[in-house]
């Protein structure tokens, strides 16, 4: 089954976000990945954050972990702080790569947490719960959650 890790980082009233454009399926998920095997899903985290928007974290804490389903696995979702960069597809990623093809996108960017609820975030289970969480605060052990397929 996969293994996946994916971040939760906010920089002031900015929430990150990985925007797509997928063939004409236009949603933003979280930034993050697969857990390569010769590593953990925290050293998952730092790597995918670092290759998707060269943006620098520390400190991830686990507050989320999702079933996604046969086809996705699962998916440890990390809090992390940010501690500098500025935001852009890493040249050397597998994103900024299948971009430069044209027809699936990657943008990596800020929105205002307070806009998280209004945009099309997926899937919509996690996206309640980080509404949920940016208004009552994280969880101090992690939640779980199964996607409807």
């Amino acid at each position: 089954m996969r293994t996946s890790a994916r971040a939760i980082l906010l920089n002031g009233d900015n929430f990150l976000v990985m925007d797509r454009n997928k063939f004409g399926h236009k949603y933003m998920a979280l930034i993050g990945g697969k857990v390569e095997a010769n590593e953990t899903p925290i050293q998952a985290v730092i790597r995918e954050v670092k290759e998707e928007t060269t943006l620098d974290v520390t400190n991830p804490r686990l507050v989320i972990v999702e079933d996604a389903g046969d086809v996705f696995g699962t998916h440890y979702i990390y809090l992390c702080d940010y501690s500098g960069g500025n935001i852009s597809l890493e040249p050397t990623s597998t994103e900024y790569k299948i971009n430069e093809l044209g027809q699936n996108l990657y943008k990596p960017m800020w929105i205002n947490k307070n806009d998280l609820a209004s945009v099309n975030l997926l899937p919509v289970e996690l996206k309640e719960k980080l509404v949920e969480f940016l208004e009552n605060g994280f969880p101090n052990e992690p939640i779980n959650i199964k996607a409807k397929d």
